[in-house]
Parts: C-alpha cells; sequence; structure tokens
C-alpha cells in the first residue's frame, strides 16, 4: 500500500512539474494570477449580492445555500489542510511562486474546492450558466497549480470536495 502512496505522489510531482513549466506564458501574461484570483471569497459574496439585487429567481435559494455551504466548506478544507499538513510545491526551493500562498498546506486547494462548489450551486438554481461556471471553476483550479501553489491532486481534491459539499446542501435545501 506504500509503494502505491508513494508511486501514486511521484505521479502527482511529475505532472505538477509538466504542468508548471507549459504554463510558463500564463504566468508571464498573469493570466494565472488573475484567473485565481477570481476564486477569491469576495467575488461570492459579490455575485449572490447582484442575483439578490436582480431579483432573478431562485436568488433567494441560490444565496441561502451558499451561505450554507460556505460555512460547512470553509471550516472543513482548513482543518483537512491541517489534518492531512502536505506541503506546497513551493517548499521544494525549485519554483518560485507567482504569489504568497495564504498558508503552508496545500491538500486539499480551498480555491478549487470553493470554485467548484460555487459553479454547482449556481448551476443548481441557474442551469443554462452550467459551461460557464464549471469552464470558470476549472481554470481557477488550473491557474493554482500554474503559479505553483498546489499540485494537481490538491486542485482534483478540492474539486470532489466543493461539488460534495454542493450536493449535500442541495439535497438539503431542494
Amino acid at each position: 500500500m506504500l509503494s502505491i502512496l508513494k508511486r501514486l505522489r511521484a505521479i502527482d510531482e511529475a505532472v505538477f512539474h509538466w504542468l508548471f513549466q507549459s504554463t510558463r506564458a500564463l504566468r508571464k501574461s498573469r493570466l494565472a494570477f488573475w484567473l485565481s484570483r477570481s476564486g477569491d471569497g469576495p467575488y461570492y459574496a459579490l455575485f449572490a449580492l447582484f442575483a439578490g439585487i436582480a431579483a432573478i429567481e431562485g436568488s433567494i435559494l441560490f444565496i441561502q445555500r451558499a451561505l450554507l455551504a460556505y460555512a460547512i466548506e470553509i471550516p472543513l478544507f482548513i482543518g483537512l489542510k491541517n489534518l492531512l499538513r502536505r506541503d506546497r510545491p513551493i517548499l521544494l526551493r525549485k519554483y518560485k511562486p507567482v504569489l504568497k500562498p495564504a498558508d503552508r498546506f496545500s491538500f486539499p486547494s480551498g480555491h478549487s474546492t470553493a470554485a467548484f462548489l460555487f459553479a454547482a450551486l449556481v448551476v443548481a438554481s441557474f442551469p443554462v450558466w452550467a459551461p460557464v461556471f464549471y469552464g470558470w471553476a476549472t481554470c481557477v483550479a488550473i491557474s493554482r497549480v500554474a503559479l505553483g501553489v498546489h499540485y494537481p491532486s490538491d486542485v482534483i481534491a478540492g474539486a470532489i470536495l466543493g461539488s460534495m459539499i454542493a450536493g449535500f446542501v442541495v439535497a438539503v435545501l431542494p
């Protein structure tokens, strides 16, 4: 079992290295930085505020779901990070990140968790936006690897965790 985990980690690190090298243009253009920042917390609140002000059908339910979902998501991903304690790729000293991460640990990716959670909640309330928001969430996740602050498994785990939380919340608040 331990050798399988070591192999998976080696594959994860190799894929990270390849993606980091392949996304140099994203870093130079600062596109990765802006994609990553679009996944910061205040923008979720701003979207919810606009949905509420516009009185779009389903916006009140969307806001209720979002409040419950982020009340679950934030302590959960912080707890998992501090329990699992996986160091970020930049601590290998081979990579210079474009931005300074908020904490030392990388698994799961908080940005990816929040982005996929948000995308799933938007899609549950406003299905027509599925391609836009899932595409955006995927870009946020890729940007975190491109910036050197997460391994691919970190963002995949975040995407799964965010989607699971959204599924739970939609089931609880139908």
